[in-house]
C-alpha cells in the first residue's frame, strides 16, 4: 500500500464574507493551516477576494480518492444540501 493510501483526508465547506460557500479538500492534519491560508489570501483564487472565511463543516474520509469524489459531488449540490450532505458523511 502506498503512503497516500493510508493518510486521512477531509472535505471542508467554508462560508466566505459574501455568504457564498467554498468546498475544498486537504489532508485532515492540515485543515487548520488550510483555513489560515484561505484567510491570508493564498488558499484559492475564489476565496482571495472573499475574506475572511469561516469553517462550516468538514468530514474525514478514508483516502484521498474518496475525498475528491465527495468534493466533486458536493460542488454539484444546492447550497442547503451541501451542509446536510457533508454533515452526514
Amino acid at each position: 500500500m502506498e503512503k497516500h493510501d493510508t493518510e486521512l483526508w477531509t472535505v471542508y465547506l467554508l462560508e466566505c464574507s459574501d455568504h457564498t460557500y467554498y468546498c475544498g479538500t486537504c489532508q485532515a492534519i492540515r485543515l487548520t493551516d488550510r483555513i489560515q491560508e484561505h484567510n491570508r489570501g493564498i488558499g484559492s483564487k475564489y476565496t482571495r477576494s472573499r475574506r475572511p472565511v469561516r469553517l462550516l463543516v468538514n468530514t474525514r474520509t478514508l483516502n484521498k480518492k474518496k475525498a475528491y469524489q465527495i468534493e466533486y459531488h458536493t460542488k454539484k449540490l444546492s447550497r442547503i444540501k451541501k451542509i446536510t450532505y457533508l454533515s452526514n458523511i
